[in-house]
């Protein structure tokens, strides 16, 4: 069972007291994450002038934004490497064929030297065999 932590995390100005099974420096990334956003939206003319529920509602949609088209570009990276795992596969064993291909040529070429160096007509004497 993971362990409970507790800490202090200060979003737009305030400070709030987070509890998770994350530690401390994740904890505050998410708050730095959420703080940036909100900077973000204030930069924004006419942002500031409208009511809080619709600043949080606007915060609240732009970070869903990112969530989705965090889960999308995820979507597209892992097709992405099921087609790189595919193309790999199949050059392994493109390659895997022409070694085989090789080999048998090897094979077939040093059997026919074999074969040809019979029919040479006979045996190669040496000048001292001839000697009567």
């Amino acid at each position: 069972m993971d362990t409970k932590h507790y800490t202090e995390v200060l979003i737009d100005g305030r400070i709030y007291t987070l509890g998770g099974t994350e530690d401390e420096g994740y904890m505050q990334r998410v708050a730095s994450y959420i703080n940036e956003m909100i900077t973000t939206l204030k930069r924004q003319e006419g942002f500031t002038k409208q009511s809080a529920e619709y600043q949080t509602a606007m915060v609240e949609l732009n970070m869903a934004d990112d969530y989705f088209k965090a889960r999308e570009q995820i979507a597209q990276l892992e097709r992405l490497k099921h087609e790189m795992e595919k193309e790999v596969y199949s050059l392994k064993h493109e390659l895997a064929a022409g070694r085989t291909s090789r080999q048998a040529a090897s094979a077939g070429n040093a059997s026919e030297s074999k074969k040809n160096a019979g029919q040479t007509g006979g045996t190669v004497r040496t000048g001292s065999e001839n000697k009567e």
